[in-house]
């Protein structure tokens, strides 16, 4: 960066030139205030003079002549006189007034007419215009003490109170105080940066910068109305440190590029198997599923015929149940009727109780002992023999409950 300052001055200049210096400028430095060149003289005091020698030579002489050329010479001297007195101030600046050397006021754009020759303008001050104001500084040192090869400032700064700007320091003083405040503030600023990090400094805030600069300006009727830092250049070593931790950065970011392609394409796979994984699992959850339905189904079915099965013994059981049920009470409805039958005739039981014991009797004799009948001669009583078996016998037919027949009989 070949940049230089920019430099602030004042210039004298006639009327006609104040808004070229203003608004242009004067071999590339700003002049913000201009001392214009006072036209006015007393020329204008001859003409008075000879208009009072041409009236006292009419007076004396009594000549026509003398007269007219008497008012005509004092015209002449008024018309110039008056335009003498004529000052105008452009748009956009201010006139500072003074009388006899002392600074009086200011007079604002326009038409003015100073008709004594003691009152007089001694600056047009641009007061409109926010001047552009550049500040390459070199050799600023940050936070690790490495001087930088530059740091290009740009302000913008108007003169708000052209009194105390022309009064106080004037615009050559106001080039080195500027610079002088600008050098320092920016010093100050770049020491609390790193070197990598000098970079940040294009286009950062330095609305803290601005404001100092302002609290030390405002007493001279400027105020700053913006700042930034367009342009940091590191030292050429660094740089090339710089290029090359960029070129590394360049093939980091390439490798960590291809190996993000690498990851995404794996992962791609990945979810791709995992998506055929899925399918697979779903098919054979389908058929799981299929099997426990068809095995839900004969299930099912076994349970039904079981269920029906069970259901027909049930029914089977209970009408077998019912049926006996039916049968006894059917015969209990018998016997209460023949109980009644047989309570309502007694001759009836009576029988029935006769028919019984010849029953019984009859059962009983047929376990009785049968006698032992001896025959004998017909018309002859038992014999002796007879007798004596008889006796021999009973015994075993009471102890045995039936005899056995006697050999020989």
């Amino acid at each position: 960066m070949n940049r230089d300052f920019s430099k602030i001055k004042e210039s004298l200049a006639s009327w006609s030139d104040i808004r070229q210096l203003l608004r242009g400028g004067e071999q590339g430095q700003l002049v913000p205030v201009v001392i214009p060149k006072d036209r006015r003289g007393f020329a204008w005091v001859t003409l008075v003079f000879l208009a009072i020698y041409f009236a006292g030579m009419a007076v004396v002489s009594g000549l026509l002549l003398a007269a007219l050329a008497a008012v005509l010479v004092l015209l002449v001297g008024l018309v110039w006189m008056w335009r003498r007195a004529i000052i105008e101030i452009e748009e956009g600046t201010t006139g500072v007034r003074s009388r006899w050397g002392a600074i009086t006021g200011v007079l604002p754009p326009g038409r003015h007419y100073l008709w004594l020759p003691w009152d007089r303008v001694d600056a047009v001050v641009d007061t409109s215009t926010e001047i552009p104001y550049s500040a390459p500084i070199s050799s600023s040192p940050t936070a690790e003490n490495v001087p930088l090869k530059s740091i290009e400032f740009f302000l913008k700064f108007r003169i708000v109170d052209p009194v105390a700007f022309v009064r106080t320091i004037g615009a050559g003083n106001f080039d080195l105080v500027l610079s002088s405040a600008v050098q320092d503030a920016i010093r100050q600023r770049s020491r609390k940066v790193n070197t990598e990090r000098a970079y940040d400094l294009r286009g950062s805030d330095v609305g803290d910068v601005q404001d100092a600069l302002n609290r030390q300006l405002g007493r001279y009727g400027v105020r700053i109305t913006g700042a930034n830092i367009p342009d940091v250049q590191l030292p050429d070593q660094y740089q090339q440190h710089l290029a090359t931790r960029e070129k590394i950065a360049k093939e980091l970011s390439a490798y960590e590029r291809e190996w993000e392609l690498t990851r995404k394409r794996r992962i791609d796979t990945l979810l791709m198997e995992i998506e055929r994984s899925k399918k697979t699992r779903d098919a054979r959850v389908v058929e799981v599923r299929a099997a426990a339905n068809t095995a839900r189904k004969d299930v099912a079915r076994m349970l039904e015929e079981q269920e029906t099965e069970a259901q027909r013994v049930r029914w089977e059981i209970e009408a077998r149940g019912k049926a006996d049920l039916t049968s006894a009470e059917n015969e209990a409805k018998a016997l209460r009727h023949l109980a009644h039958s047989y309570r309502d005739n007694r001759a009836v039981l009576q029988y029935e109780l006769a028919r019984r014991r010849l029953d019984v009797g009859a059962k009983l004799a047929e376990s009785a002992p049968q006698p032992l009948v001896v025959r004998t001669a017909s018309g002859q009583g038992d014999s002796a023999l007879s007798t004596l078996l008889l006796a021999q016998l009973l015994p075993r037919i009471a102890g045995n409950g039936q005899a056995k027949p006697p050999v020989g009989q």
